[in-house]
């Protein structure tokens, strides 16, 4: 990004705008503008429509902490000093809920857009991307809204204090959705293509991009239905269980298809330069300059971030020691083990080890023959390593910055939806909707992100012949490919398994039993000073592991302490909501 799409704060005293927005650097100021000289030009349309990217998820986050959208506290992966109450199955009903807040926030600056648009008296195809759009983001937030609530109240009009809809009741989730999937067709047609946003101005919306989210609210929904059906809705809600189920499929099918096929989009590998050591899935995530990877590659190479929030290091940096913070979180032993060998199987499969897997006598040994991926989104423990509290034995790699900024000034863009994700999108759709996948189909999803990871092909030979599962091989490609970029909780709502996968103890690094000498042991003696059993509130249990054996591993998140229920497959209603409008029926559990 060169000079549009960098955003900085600009207070705005126009009427029904948000007190500050964000807007692009080279736009005029808005703090002296009201909406009686404002909304008469094409470039003032663009202008406010530029402002709503402040919506998207970024480093300076509007939806809840950061660490919500790094898996943490999921059973991937946990933090020492954040735990989240979903994870834990700690909900509450709050006084006032942020996602609430800042969503209908953002959903009536887009209706302000909409309001204004139909008052102009110009041509409306002069303003069309920006109403595009506006679209778009009205859809975006109304997503955040279903994820975590199922059916709010719809508004589509800029509302005073005495509007009638300020007592409305909740719309059903399939009133949501539709009016979801409704806005992402307009946004569709009214987008450029990405071939045809100017290079000043990539980072905006392309209706590639509008398509690729749509396929993300499809897979949701249909998984949703499939696997739910109605029984965690609020009641009252009423609207199609399942009849939308396969229809939604072959469109996720069809959308994928098309953004798969758009040369504009590829995946960032250069896994063919010695230097970069096979690591492309990690220096993807921390791409400031051409200084920042082996490759010499800047953010112009990246095609893959399909949407994305931009950042630059002097005009908008990140704000977070990303290098220092994540030091603190710890990738589980699940996630570990959910990494598959070179030669594409599981590390133990069919009743047997894989004879690829190294092992846990040495630090670093389980690291071996690995998917490439394992190295370049967890760091691989050193021979030295230390258990002594504030970890587990593994630190998270992904989206670390490779120098020191520790001045907070870390500015690669933030990943909200990328090609990577189409990928999976398509392959776990057309096994849900037919109940198998070709090898070719395979091929042009699923593969190309096991290439770039090292790792032989998914196919239906390897599945049958090894006795696995290939809708668990894909939703493992999923979990893997996707790990920090906040889909975990969902997907395992989605799937209908949350409380099976999080009422679990998550735990770190083996540390010895069943004739292991693991690092911390010397010969059947143990080493001072690199684990210190005490510093551990849950001590250590005895896990299955990658090898097929139960091993000891230092427990982060005991069981004992977690209780996730159906409840908690919904967040309720914030209670002030409820006191302003009695007429919102609180979600079950609550």
């Amino acid at each position: 990004m060169k000079k549009k799409i960098l955003y900085i704060a600009a207070c705005a005293g126009m009427m029904g705008m948000a007190s500050c927005q964000d807007t692009f650097l080279d736009l005029e100021p808005l703090d002296s503008k009201t909406d009686v000289v404002y909304f008469k030009t094409p470039a003032q349309f663009e202008e406010y429509s530029l402002g709503l990217y402040n919506q998207l998820l970024g480093w300076q986050c509007r939806y809840g902490s950061i660490w919500e959208h790094f898996d943490c506290s999921t059973d991937l992966s946990t933090y020492f000093n954040y735990s989240s109450d979903l994870g834990f199955g700690r909900i509450m009903v709050g006084t006032d809920d942020g996602y609430w807040d800042n969503c209908y926030a953002n959903i009536r600056a887009v209706n302000m857009l909409f309001q204004k648009a139909g008052e102009y008296g110009g041509a409306q195809e002069d303003i069309a991307q920006s109403l595009g759009e506006g679209y778009f983001f009205r859809a975006y937030s109304y997503f955040w809204l279903l994820q975590r609530f199922g059916g709010v109240p719809i508004v589509k009009a800029v509302l005073d204090v005495d509007s009638p809809e300020l007592r409305s009741a909740r719309s059903s989730r399939y009133e949501v959705v539709d009016l979801i999937l409704s806005d992402l067709d307009q946004a569709i047609a009214m987008l450029p293509a990405e071939a045809n946003i100017p290079s000043d101005e990539k980072g905006r919306i392309s209706s590639g991009g509008a398509k690729a989210f749509k396929a993300r609210v499809l897979l949701y929904e249909a998984s949703w239905r499939k696997y739910n059906n109605t029984a965690k809705d609020f009641e009252g809600s009423a609207g199609p269980a399942s009849d939308q189920v396969e229809t939604f499929l072959d469109e996720v099918i069809a959308l994928c298809q098309d953004v798969m096929g758009d040369a504009a989009y590829s995946l960032w590998n250069y896994n063919t330069v010695s230097a970069m050591q096979n690591e492309s899935s990690c220096y993807l995530f921390n791409i400031e300059d051409e200084s920042s990877n082996p490759a010499g590659m800047g953010k112009d190479t990246n095609h893959e971030f399909i949407i994305y929030s931009v950042y630059d290091k002097d005009q908008r940096p990140s704000s977070l020691d990303l290098n220092t913070t994540l030091n603190y979180m710890t990738p589980s032993r699940k996630l570990i083990d959910m990494f598959v060998c070179r030669n594409g199987l599981p590390t133990f499969y069919n009743g047997q080890k894989n004879a690829q897997f190294q092992g846990y006598a040495n630090p670093g040994d389980e690291f071996e023959n690995r998917d490439w991926r394992l190295k370049s989104y967890i760091g691989t423990p050193a021979a030295d390593t230390k258990l002594t509290g504030g970890n587990a034995g593994y630190y998270p790699k992904k989206f670390l910055i490779g120098r020191n900024a520790t001045n907070k000034d870390a500015a690669a863009n933030y990943p909200v939806l990328r090609l990577a994700e189409v990928y999976l999108m398509y392959a776990e759709a057309v096994f849900e909707r037919y109940g198998s996948i070709t090898d070719d189909q395979l091929n042009q999803s699923v593969n190309k992100l096991r290439s770039r990871a090292g790792v032989a092909g998914l196919t239906n030979e390897l599945v049958s012949s090894n006795e696995l599962d290939m809708l668990t091989e894909i939703r493992r490609e999923r979990t893997v490919e996707l790990y920090m970029e906040g889909f975990r909780f969902d997907d395992l709502k989605r799937w209908g398994i949350l409380e099976d996968e999080l009422n679990e103890s998550r735990c770190g690094m083996v540390v010895g039993e069943n004739g292991y000498d693991t690092y911390y042991k010397k010969g059947g003696e143990a080493v001072a000073g690199n684990y210190t059993p005490n510093v551990y509130v849950w001590g250590e249990e005895s896990v299955p592991c990658a090898d097929g054996q139960n091993h000891n591993a230092v427990v982060i998140g005991s069981k004992s302490d977690i209780s996730v229920s159906e409840t908690d497959y919904l967040y309720p209603i914030p209670q002030r909501q409820r006191d302003l409008n009695p007429n919102l029926v609180q979600n079950p559990g609550y």
